[in-house]
C-alpha cells in the first residue's frame, strides 16, 4: 500500500473519531437546552448549570483541537469550508465563545447582563449553536459553492485558492433540507444524552430534585423519540443521495447514485459499526425509559447510548470520503470538490503528526481521570 494514501485515510480516521467524540461531547450543549423548561426553580437550574459547567472545556477543546487536526492534515478543506462558509462557522464560533463567558459571569457580582441574560446565552449556545454545527457537518455530504484554483497560490496579489460563489458565505446551507435535517438529528442527540447525563448526575440526589427528574425523564422519552426518528430519516435521505466519486489515477470525478449506501455495502465495516451503534442508542434509551433504577441497562444508559452515538457517526464520517469519495463537493463546479487526494497534506508533514498522534492514548487517558475529578455531587462550578 502507498504510504502517502495510508497516511490519508489514517488521518481522515482520526478527525472523523474526533468528529464523532465531539457530538458525544455536545451532551454540554443538550443540556443547557434543559435550564428553560426542564429546571423550572433557580435551585434545580443551579444544580444543572453546576453540572455542566465541570464538563463544558472538554467540548470546547475537543472542537478546537478537531478544527486543529483538520487544518493540519487537510488545510485545503479547512482553508474551503472555514474560510469560505466563513459566516456559517463565525455563527458557530460565536455562540460557542458566549457560552464560555456565560459559565465565567453569570455567578459574578454585579455583572452586566444579570443571570439571567447569560442563561440565555447558554441556551442559545444548547439550541441553535448546536443545530448550526449539525448543518456544517452535513455539508460534508452535501457540498459548498466555491470554485477552487491552486495556480493562485503563485499570484502575489490574489493568493487564496478557494472562493465562494455568493455573498452568503456558508448561510446559505441553513437553505437545505438534508443539512437542516442533520442540524436537528445533533440537536435532540445533544438534548437527549443532556437529559440522561442529568438523570445520572442527580440520581443520588432524587429526593432533593424529585420534581426535576421526573419532568427530565418525561422529556427524555420525547427527545429520544425525534433523536431516533430524525436519525432514520438522515439516513434515508443520505443513503439515496447521489455522490461523487473519484477516479485516484486521473483526478476525475464523477456522479454515483447512492454513493453512500455503496460506501457502506462495499466497504462493510463501517456498516458493522453504524449497526452496533444504532443498536447501542436503542439499548441506552429503552433502559433509560422503561428498566428502572436497579437495571445496569437504566444505571448506565448515558454511557451506553454516547459510545453508540461515536460508533454511528464515525461510521457515516468515515463514508463522507472513504473509498475514493469526493468530501464537501462543490455545487458550482464539481471538478473542484474535495478529495482525500487533493486536499491533504505533504507526506513529510502526515508522516511527522501520525508520530504525534501516538501520544493520543494518553489525551484520553488525561480527559478520562479529568473527567472523573471534576464529577461532583452538587457543588457549584
Amino acid at each position: 500500500m502507498d504510504t502517502l494514501y495510508f497516511l490519508q485515510h489514517y488521518w481522515w480516521a482520526l478527525i472523523s473519531l474526533l468528529g464523532a467524540l465531539l457530538v458525544f461531547m455536545m451532551f454540554v450543549q443538550g443540556g443547557e437546552t434543559l435550564i428553560f423548561g426542564v429546571a423550572r426553580t433557580d435551585q434545580e437550574r443551579e444544580r444543572i448549570i453546576g453540572s455542566l459547567g465541570h464538563k463544558w472545556e472538554i467540548t470546547f477543546t475537543t472542537l478546537v483541537t478537531f478544527g486543529g487536526a483538520a487544518f493540519a492534515s487537510f488545510p485545503l478543506f479547512y482553508s474551503t469550508s472555514f474560510g469560505g462558509a466563513y459566516w456559517l462557522w463565525m455563527s458557530i464560533l460565536f455562540l460557542f465563545v458566549i457560552q464560555a463567558v456565560s459559565f465565567e459571569f453569570r455567578n459574578k457580582a454585579g455583572n452586566l447582563l444579570g443571570q439571567r441574560g447569560y442563561d440565555i446565552f447558554l441556551f442559545l449556545n444548547g439550541s441553535l449553536g448546536t443545530f448550526l454545527l449539525g448543518v456544517a457537518v452535513a455539508t460534508l455530504f452535501s457540498g459548498g459553492s466555491y470554485f477552487m484554483d491552486k495556480i493562485n497560490i503563485t499570484n502575489g496579489a490574489s493568493n487564496v485558492i478557494s472562493t465562494w460563489s455568493n455573498s452568503w458565505m456558508g448561510l446559505e446551507s441553513i437553505a437545505v433540507p438534508f443539512n437542516v435535517v442533520l442540524g436537528l438529528v445533533l440537536l435532540f442527540a445533544a438534548r437527549t444524552l443532556g437529559l440522561l447525563f442529568t438523570i445520572e448526575d442527580m440520581r443520588h440526589e432524587s429526593s432533593k430534585f424529585s420534581l426535576a427528574l421526573q419532568r427530565c425523564k418525561k422529556s427524555l422519552t420525547l427527545s429520544g423519540l425525534l433523536f431516533v426518528l430524525l436519525f432514520v430519516l438522515f439516513l434515508v435521505m443520505l443513503f439515496l443521495r447521489t455522490g461523487y466519486s473519484v477516479d485516484q489515477a486521473t483526478g476525475y470525478i464523477a456522479p454515483v447514485k447512492y454513493k453512500y449506501l455503496l460506501n457502506m455495502l462495499q466497504l462493510v465495516w463501517p456498516a458493522a459499526m453504524l449497526l452496533v451503534g444504532v443498536v447501542l442508542v436503542l439499548a441506552g434509551l429503552a433502559g433509560a425509559i422503561l428498566l428502572n433504577e436497579s437495571k445496569p441497562l437504566n444505571r448506565y444508559a448515558f454511557y451506553i447510548t454516547g459510545a453508540g452515538t461515536v460508533l454511528a457517526v464515525w461510521s457515516l464520517l468515515i463514508c463522507a470520503a472513504y473509498n475514493n469519495t469526493a468530501y464537501f463537493p462543490s455545487l458550482v463546479s464539481v471538478q473542484d470538490s474535495l478529495t482525500l487526494f487533493n486536499s491533504s497534506s505533504s507526506k513529510f508533514t502526515l508522516t511527522v503528526m501520525s508520530f504525534a498522534s501516538l501520544a493520543i492514548p494518553f489525551v484520553l487517558a488525561y480527559i478520562i481521570v479529568v473527567w472523573r475529578k471534576m464529577s461532583h455531587n452538587g457543588k457549584s462550578y
